[in-house]
């Protein structure tokens, strides 16, 4: 792939810039956290991404890092066999990778309405970030497939209004965590969220966001919806 030198400014998101690896910890054996060094000029806010550009491959992920932080935290699910993922739960420490950024425009923005963050699996690394940047008393519902899936809980149980683990596959041999919904998102917001105008930040899979934005135009009139889909 052809890189076009480019300057390295805050005000370039394009810029190509180096980051290296500084630790890796496994979440689940499907996921895992690393953290980057941060090069200076990277600025961003909180629920934007950075882009990898490794050999012919391009992969963006959310940061849990605060716009603060001295070094930049990403959340990876890892895919057995996959083209991106095993290359950053296998390089190691010390490996250095060529990124850009910040990109989006998925960030939280205060207004009348009350917000409802939606995410499915590593779709919850941009509220990580936002919650640790000071956003507080909004509801959370992490669709996950089982317990052991459900990341960071323990932030937002101290700072949501509302936290709903939304289970897909609960197991009957372990404990279900306080205040466990067993179905998707979609159907916990259609049973239990009352009629109000929201802003609903939806991240994750395709489907989730279809739905609950199907449920915001159809039960929740007045609301605004702003996604973050995974490809």
């Amino acid at each position: 792939m052809e890189k076009k030198a480019v300057s390295t400014t805050p005000d370039n998101p394009a810029a190509i810039q180096t980051v290296e690896l500084l630790q890796r910890r496994w979440l689940t054996k499907n996921a895992f956290e690393i953290e980057l060094t941060r090069p200076p000029s990277l600025e961003f806010k909180a629920g934007q991404t950075i882009r990898f550009i490794h050999e012919s491959m391009e992969r963006y992920y959310s940061l849990l890092s605060t716009p603060d932080d001295p070094t930049l935290a990403l959340c990876v699910y890892y895919v057995p066999g996959g083209s991106f993922s095993p290359v950053l739960s296998d390089a190691e420490i010390g490996a250095r990778f060529s990124v850009t950024g910040p990109h989006g425009y998925f960030t939280f923005n205060p207004s009348e309405r009350a917000p409802v963050f939606v995410a499915t699996g590593t779709g919850i690394a941009p509220f990580v970030s936002m919650g640790r940047s000071g956003v507080t008393d909004f509801i959370l519902l992490h669709e996950v497939e089982l317990a052991e899936d459900l990341y960071y809980q323990d932030i937002f149980r101290k700072i949501a209004s509302n936290y709903v683990p939304c289970l897909l596959e609960p197991s009957s041999d372990d404990p279900l965590p306080p205040g466990t919904f067993h179905g998707n998102a979609a159907g916990f917001i259609k049973k239990n969220l009352p009629p109000a105008s929201y802003d609903f930040y939806l991240c994750g899979e395709r489907e989730m966001t279809r739905e609950v934005t199907l449920l915001a135009d159809e039960h929740f009139r007045g609301s605004y919806v702003f996604k973050e889909v995974f490809f």
